[in-house]
């Protein structure tokens, strides 16, 4: 989970307790109080400035400080009564170029006249075109903080991406054309840097891994699985890929990562689904099939999400029920296990994709609330396609039967109702894959995210 570092900032030249004509101070001490507590019970860690800005001076002055801090995600501007859009808007101008996320927060009341503050301001954005959120809403309202800290976390987000670096091992896998990447593209749009590996190195590496270092992986693993770890030649292999891939992602500063798996490492090594499993289990987002737009939905779920995401194939939708399925080939972070599908071992088990087989996980994923999302291109055009989704885990009684609808029982399944116009998702969907995320929340951040970065959003 992000914890957004954001700076709250209070502004107004009725200040330092200037009263109105009937006594009551301009600024309402009380309510910046109650604001700032009602942002940290939100989960956003504040930087407060200690000075009400009112002139051009002490507007500069705040945000030459706030540029030199590399890791502040956003700025809330909250209206303390009303000010002289000019002697801000300049520095905060000049701030806004460092790409970090702002909000202009008001509280309703006609005392102090913290309304035509806040206004002043947002007219004041939407004259120079700078990108802002704009809250009229007291601390009280839970919709109003949320609305805050979306924006806050989607900043947050944004600003983790850049001067990231995203590795690629292989080339494209399974003549994929929805998944590849332009470097230069995502450079001007997340400051995301592609770097390339030959998968030679990752067979090499895999084979140096020692006696030590499997067994000290073994013990890393075991207690996510409610059986023991295969003791033969093809676990072996599979756990050496992980570590393997674990080492080269930290030896080159990889911040996440897509493999091609097939066709290449799963003929010559090892199929690369036990390796994806245990990569998203730490925390390293991650894609297969060299699929660079799952790779960054996968990453933003991860760091934004609830739970580990699973990312895998929308296997079959019921359009009467709203049911889809997510079933991926062998890949899913184990602690997505349910109660009725506890994460056991398999095999790949499909040897036109991998004739070196390898483990996989088995597994039905928890129940939860979340959302299926995936980036894409339209037209060379990045969008995003995200609807809000519940997870459910089908009776006991049925969950063998309702596996085996698909013909590979063992693959991991995850069970989904999907809360939108399915027609309109079907037009919309952008790839075979589909991107689970936990947590309710997502819907709207992502879509601010998508408002930051320059997706468009088709919110369904």
């Amino acid at each position: 989970m992000l914890t957004p570092k954001v700076a709250f900032i209070v502004y107004g030249v009725h200040k330092d307790g200037l009263q109105d004509p009937l006594g009551t101070p301009f600024i309402d001490e009380n309510i910046i109080a109650a604001a700032k507590q009602a942002l940290r019970t939100a989960g956003l860690e504040l930087v407060e400035y200690p000075v009400v800005l009112a002139t051009k001076q002490e507007a500069r002055a705040c945000f030459a400080q706030l540029k030199k801090m590399d890791d502040l995600d956003a700025v809330v501007l909250f209206s303390g009564t009303w000010v002289w859009a000019a002697h801000l808007i300049g520095a905060v101008r000049d701030f806004a170029m460092s790409g970090r996320g702002i909000v202009i927060w008001t509280v309703p009341g006609s005392q102090g006249w913290r309304p035509v503050g806040g206004w002043v301001m947002q007219a004041a954005f939407k004259e120079i075109g700078l990108a802002h959120r704009f809250v009229y809403g007291t601390y009280h309202e839970a919709r109003e903080i949320q609305r805050i800290v979306s924006y806050c976390r989607a900043s947050a987000m944004k600003n983790r991406l850049n001067m990231s670096t995203l590795g690629a091992f292989g080339g494209r896998g399974m003549g994929q054309t929805c998944g590849v990447a332009d470097p230069s593209q995502w450079m001007k749009m997340f400051g995301i840097d592609i770097d390339t590996r030959d998968v030679t190195q990752l067979i090499a590496t895999a084979k140096a891994i020692t006696a030590e270092e499997l067994q000290a992986a073994r013990r890393h693993i075991q207690p996510y699985f409610v059986e023991p770890i295969p003791e033969d030649e093809m676990a072996e292999r599979s756990i050496r890929l992980y570590l393997a891939i674990k080492k080269i992602v930290q030896q080159e500063g990889f911040d996440f990562y897509t493999i091609q798996s097939f066709p290449g490492m799963g003929d010559d090594y090892g199929a690369t689904s036990f390796a994806q499993s245990m990569m998203l289990e730490d925390g390293v987002a991650t894609s297969t099939l060299s699929d660079f737009n799952t790779a960054l939905t996968t990453k933003l779920l991860l760091d934004m999400g609830d739970e580990r995401p699973y990312y895998g194939d929308l296997q079959h939708i019921n359009k009467t029920t709203r049911e889809a399925k997510i079933i991926g080939d062998g890949a899913c972070p184990p602690s997505l296990a349910g109660k009725v599908g506890p994460a056991r071992f398999a095999q790949h088990g499909i040897p036109t994709e991998g004739a070196a087989g390898g483990l996989s996980v088995d597994l039905v994923c928890k129940e939860g609330e979340g959302v299926l999302a995936r980036l894409g291109r339209r037209d060379g055009q990045f969008e995003m396609v995200i609807t809000r989704c519940t997870v459910f885990e089908p009776p006991a009684e049925l969950i063998e039967a309702r596996r085996r609808e698909c013909g590979i029982p063992f693959w991991p399944h995850a069970f989904v109702t999907l809360h939108c116009d399915i027609d309109a998702l079907l037009d919309a969907w952008n790839n075979e894959y589909a991107v689970l995320g936990y947590g309710s929340h997502l819907y709207e951040e992502l879509q601010d995210f998508c408002a930051l970065t320059g997706i468009q959003a088709i919110a369904l």
